[in-house]
């Protein structure tokens, strides 16, 4: 039995813009930024526009690992936006229909004698016939220069992080409302109790759960009376990597959670 395929790592990309490959259709700017993911689902936002959607993670492919000009994301089908969220495209053919009582007229000596659409291939110019050709062959090399970019990425980003992976995710339904006492109720004594004192006074605690692969963390704005003030701002895999954000009154908790130092 194959192995199950392993979902972007779109949180990766939290403070980075990227686009889809193909663009959604009916949506102008293609320039998004990651917002929040769930284990189906993928919620990006428009840069420009501000406009919302949720992304299936069925629909996401490989992330390039190139950014020039930007960090390209994959998509298997081709989507289109309508009634406020995503469809895979159908591209419909519609044919002409003929007037009523009419037939379609026979072919005249001529056409039936001469194969008129074969030899209007064949005796395109040279000119046209070297332009397909270079067109193809750099259709071809970037074919090859994608299959190996995506193998190499794969080979040194996903496979590494996939066995931190979290064994699961009840963390996510914590809020930045749960102080400790909270976060025990919902997922247990953690393994490791501690505390970090950051500069201006600030506290933090990480409550680690090794079984499954995740660290917890609270945070005290000041030292005063630390132990009930500290409350939920997000969780860290094995790595020290973002898992999940709380939303915070001065904005998202992301930008806390990269910055910390490892205790």
């Amino acid at each position: 039995m194959s192995s199950p395929v392993i979902p972007p790592p779109l949180e990766a990309l939290r403070n980075r813009p990227f686009s889809f490959y193909p663009a959604i259709l009916n949506i102008e700017r293609n320039k998004w930024q990651y917002r929040k993911a769930t284990w189906t689902d993928v919620l990006v936002v428009n840069a420009r526009t501000g406009l919302e959607i949720w992304i299936p993670r069925r629909f996401l492919g490989e992330i390039s690992s190139i950014e020039d000009p930007v960090v390209i994301v994959g998509l298997l089908k081709e989507l289109e936006y309508r009634e406020g969220a995503v469809w895979p495209y159908q591209r419909r053919v519609i044919e002409m229909p003929i007037a009523v009582g009419a037939s379609a007229p026979p072919p005249s000596p001529a056409q039936r004698a001469s194969p008129a659409p074969v030899v209007g291939i064949r005796l395109e110019s040279d000119t046209e016939w070297h332009l397909f050709r270079i067109v193809g062959g750099a259709l071809v090399l970037g074919v090859v220069a994608a299959y190996f970019a995506v193998n190499f990425y794969r080979d040194s980003v996903l496979r590494p992080r996939s066995a931190y992976m979290a064994k699961d995710r009840t963390y996510l339904t914590l809020t930045a409302r749960d102080d400790y006492d909270a976060v025990v109720r919902k997922l247990g004594a953690p393994a490791h109790d501690r505390w970090r004192l950051a500069a201006g006074g600030t506290r933090y605690r990480a409550l680690s759960y090794p079984d499954q692969a995740y660290t917890i963390v609270l945070m005290a704005p000041d030292g005063k009376d630390a132990g009930r003030n500290a409350t939920y701002i997000g969780a860290l895999d094995a790595n020290w990597n973002p898992l999940h954000a709380a939303k915070l009154s001065t904005g998202d908790a992301g930008a806390l959670l990269s910055g910390l130092p490892r205790f």
